[in-house]
């Protein structure tokens, strides 16, 4: 009956221990780099999407290098790179991308000792899906000319690209939930790197393809900057911590993980 009960009782702080945010330790600089760098993040995006918006609106501004964009595009098409960029758009499309993410989250909230970080990434994804949504049925601009495009008709909307949006989202949240708990400034460089090639090729793709404009694109990669951003805050304000401070969850100094 006791062996029963203590079997119960540690389920039960396995499973609580497991949505107990997470704490790390830095010093008050690094601290208020992290905000700095989210303010920056939000600032700049929310400030090219709002430009490129307005140019939509008003079909000016950026919008007017979208059709010399298009045609230059045109004749960039050949069969080998058509295949590369439809593979490209089914890996960020809304079938692949949903599902690569549905696994990571589940996945690492398994295996990682505290949920915080999927959560937040779901949250981010999530986020980016009902601004894309909202802001395209607000706009309503329409898509490049449809017998142009490349892998079968698109009648959508066209601002935002949700596929760049959500490979920006996935690609940049995912790299500083992971980078940010590493000592590796090297790795975390690289890292980067490799994620902002991504979402390049990500957008290269749909434009590529004749699905977006490039004022699409950029106003997604905007908004993406802007979810960032408030990652960073959030999780910033949630977990990190200087060295004497207060704490709010249940770990300490010493046994704060590494995961």
């Amino acid at each position: 009956m006791a062996q029963e009960s203590a079997g119960k009782t540690g389920w039960w702080r396995t499973f609580h221990d497991k949505f107990v945010v997470e704490e790390r330790y830095m010093d008050t600089r690094a601290r208020k780099a992290l905000y700095v760098s989210a303010v920056i993040l939000v600032l700049v995006g929310a400030s090219v999407f709002f430009v490129s918006l307005a140019g939509v609106l008003q079909q000016d501004g950026l919008t007017g290098a979208d059709e010399s964009a298009r045609r230059w595009l045109l004749t960039l098409r050949s069969e080998a790179l058509t295949v590369v960029m439809i593979f490209l758009a089914i890996i960020f499309g809304p079938v692949a991308l949903p599902i690569i993410v549905l696994v990571v989250t589940v996945a690492w909230g398994i295996l990682a000792k505290h949920a915080w970080r999927p959560i937040v990434l779901a949250a981010a994804m999530l986020t980016g899906v009902g601004l894309a949504q909202l802001i395209g049925r607000s706009v309503e601009r329409d898509r490049p000319p449809v017998d142009l495009m490349l892998f079968g008709a698109d009648h959508t909307f066209s601002f935002p690209s949700g596929h760049v949006l959500g490979a920006s989202d996935f690609l940049l949240v995912t790299t500083f939930l992971v980078f940010s708990r590493r000592q590796n400034s090297r790795a975390a460089v690289v890292a980067f790197a490799f994620a902002i090639i991504g979402v390049f090729l990500a957008a290269v793709s749909r434009l590529y393809l004749g699905y977006h404009w490039v004022s699409d694109a950029v106003a997604s990669v905007a908004l993406s900057l802007v979810v960032v951003g408030v990652v960073i805050a959030v999780d910033t304000w949630r977990t990190a911590r200087v060295t004497g401070e207060a704490v709010t969850g249940e770990l300490s100094k010493a046994d704060s993980p590494s995961d």
